[in-house]
């Protein structure tokens, strides 16, 4: 389906654009010829050779099937295009699908959460069809599969949620291997052994997660189980709040989220 579509991308030399691209030509899903990017600059960048740059917003919408919106979300509030008909796909935070029926024209919109871990065809892209998006889901499940993993909600609330947990990578994840690199270097060790110690944790905790076995808080229970080292710290932590600690940021990102379109 994807080999048929030609894509505009607005905001594809930014970062998530560009890894957006580059996840999708990597994969094999859309060939670099069939995307064009509106860029006034002429730099490149890290663009996959083969993707076309165009000037001119206009003519480019108007050479595309399919339109995503990858702008600093502050920037979305100005955007208007001419794209009667097409499909227009949206990885901005915090952007509604009312607020893409405006940019759009119209609403055959889809509202989506991605990050730059497209690149790697790592992503988690969760997407909300639009009113008049409803026969496009095949659409946005083989362009958001091709880059990772994929989910359609029936709640747009929920797309703030997974802003703040899944879009910022590394982000919150980073903060708990920044930790305990803090914690080794309080022990005398060396900083480049702590920290190459704690990547190789998170890159093979990684993997263990992303297999699809066992849920995290089966992990966890199994460690508390177990009643080793490993417990006698998770038992600790969770009795100083973790979790609270945890909720309480993460309710400020999607919080956040909410506002960020708004300038607030």
């Amino acid at each position: 389906m994807l080999n048929d579509l030609t894509l505009g991308v607005i905001g594809g030399s930014g970062q998530l654009g560009c890894a957006i691209i580059q996840g999708l030509v990597g994969a094999k899903a859309l060939p670099a010829e069939q995307i064009l990017v509106a860029n006034r600059s002429g730099v490149r960048g890290d663009l996959p050779d083969g993707v076309r740059l165009v000037s001119d917003i206009d003519e480019m919408v108007g050479a595309c099937d399919a339109i995503l919106l990858s702008v600093p979300p502050a920037n979305a509030t100005a955007l208007r295009l001419r794209a009667e008909g097409k499909l227009v796909l949206s990885v901005m935070a915090g952007v509604s699908l009312a607020q893409m029926a405006e940019i759009a024209g119209h609403d055959r919109v889809i509202r989506a959460m991605s990050s730059p871990a497209a690149a790697g065809r790592l992503a988690y892209s969760p997407y909300m069809l639009g009113a008049g998006a409803q026969g496009d889901g095949a659409v946005a499940e083989e362009l958001f599969g091709a880059i990772g993993k994929t989910d359609a909600l029936t709640d747009e609330a929920q797309l703030d949620v997974f802003t703040a947990i899944t879009g910022p990578v590394p982000g919150f994840v980073a903060l708990f291997a920044d930790a305990m690199i803090s914690f080794a270097r309080e022990q005398s060790v060396d900083a480049d052994v702590a920290e190459r110690a704690v990547r190789q944790l998170f890159l093979a905790a990684g993997s263990e997660m992303g297999a699809e076995g066992p849920s995290p808080a089966k992990q966890v229970q199994w460690m508390i189980d177990y009643a080793g080292t490993t417990a006698a710290g998770l038992e600790t932590m969770k009795a100083a709040g973790i979790e609270r600690v945890v909720h309480e940021g993460l309710e400020a990102a999607v919080e956040k989220s909410r506002r960020i379109a708004n300038h607030t």
